[in-house]
């Protein structure tokens, strides 16, 4: 929905589904409910996830114009959708899966050009689109050694996409931008990382190719670049890495490098008391949330202002008699209008930070409320779906509003 800072919405990914007769069985079910209590009388944005399969069903005229005639009784639209799972993502192990397939495989290439034509078909007019993706791959699969040339082909093949958006605009006038999602232990982890691969990777590889599909000089392939690709800021993901929110945003904006999507999201926290009685008890609240579909990586700070880093929380656990850790921060989007989770605690501050960003100077159109582990929440703190949705949507426009 459309807010005085941007469009509003929840990401469809906390529905369970990889057919688009799944995917559409759940929004029928349950964006009429949502859009009745928190925009009645206005036109409602979905965030809309596709699996792989549904990609190519909708891709279907027939199921295309279904979709578009069900849409408009509903008065909804869909402007931004979530590209980053291929496949399935509820009731099996996700794990690391996750990034499959990555950006080095023709795979991602065209799951990804999938996207960007349907939503070029849904996007009303006059609103620019965007799709969030991964961050290029999971850095665990490769060799350190060998990540230059993984960032050379994952880049050439991200291009292709961008020459698909160009020749989008070109046609339909639409502007879709790929909105690059880092995350723990993702090729591009962070900030800084993301900022390292645009200016060192994406902007030099991306003149010359733009130059050799269209004739574009670099004062027409800059601008065709950083239109069409730009940053997905998942505050979760941010958080978890102890990043400094303002100084990201400064840094993006004084290179001109948009954000084209805000997620909306938070992570567990605790302080690691020094008393081993109150460490157990810490450690007792975290193994609650260690479940198996999922990563939760976990990012300790150390007395000393030092990262240690684990691959996931089993391996966190592992480590619990580490005495120099300070506090521990897990990669687990929970929900966002909770603070307290017992002795544990949410990276909720975290989002007040961004949206007083937000709300100063804007920085992004998009806002998508981004809470996918509903279904592996403990069960005293789960609630029924659209009531919590509704919430969280609340809340957040609450804070926007404030």
């Amino acid at each position: 929905m459309q807010t005085p800072y941007g469009q509003l919405t929840y990401c469809t990914n906390i529905h369970a589904g990889e057919t688009w007769a799944d995917h559409f069985d759940q929004l029928q079910r349950h964006i009429p409910n949502i859009k009745k209590k928190v925009s009645p009388d206005k036109p409602f944005g979905i965030g809309l996830r596709l699996a792989n399969a549904a990609s190519l069903e909708l891709r279907k005229e027939q199921n295309l114009e279904t979709f578009k005639q069900w849409l408009q009784e509903q008065d909804a639209y869909v402007f931004t959708m979530n590209g980053f799972p291929y496949g399935g993502f509820h009731h099996e192990q996700v794990k690391d899966r996750v990034h499959q397939p990555d950006w080095t495989t023709a795979l991602r290439v065209s799951y990804t050009i999938r996207l960007a034509q349907v939503l070029a078909a849904l996007l009303p007019p006059d609103m620019e689109g965007g799709i969030s993706t991964s961050p290029l791959t999971y850095r665990f699969w490769h060799d350190r050694e060998d990540w230059d040339s993984i960032f050379e082909t994952a880049t050439l093949n991200l291009l292709q996409v961008v020459e698909t958006l160009i020749q989008i605009k070109r046609t339909t006038g639409k502007s879709i931008h790929i909105d690059i999602e880092p995350e723990p232990d993702g090729l591009l982890e962070n900030g800084v990382e993301f900022i390292e691969w645009y200016t060192d990777w994406l902007l030099p590889l991306g003149a010359a190719y733009l130059l050799e599909k269209f004739g574009y000089e670099e004062d027409q392939a800059i601008p065709a670049l950083k239109e069409h690709v730009q940053l997905c800021y998942d505050v979760c993901h941010f958080a978890v890495g102890y990043e400094d929110h303002g100084s990201v945003i400064r840094q993006l904006r004084g290179l001109g490098i948009k954000i084209g999507k805000l997620q909306i999201s938070a992570a567990l926290k605790a302080s690691i008391p020094e008393d081993m009685a109150g460490r157990r008890a810490v450690m007792d609240a975290f193994k609650v949330f260690d479940e198996p579909v999922y990563l939760h990586q976990v990012v300790a700070k150390q007395k000393d202002g030092q990262l240690k880093r684990y691959a996931d929380m089993p391996l966190a656990l592992a480590d619990a008699q580490d005495m120099a850790a300070a506090e521990w921060r897990a990669h687990y989007h929970v929900p966002v209008f909770l603070r307290d989770y017992g002795v544990l605690q949410s990276t909720q501050e975290d989002i007040a930070a961004t949206l007083h960003i937000q709300r100063q100077t804007p920085f992004t159109r998009h806002l998508e409320i981004e809470t996918y582990t509903w279904e592996v929440l403990p069960d005293e703190i789960k609630a029924p779906l659209d009531a919590s949705i509704i919430r969280e949507i609340q809340w957040v426009n609450g804070l926007l509003n404030h």
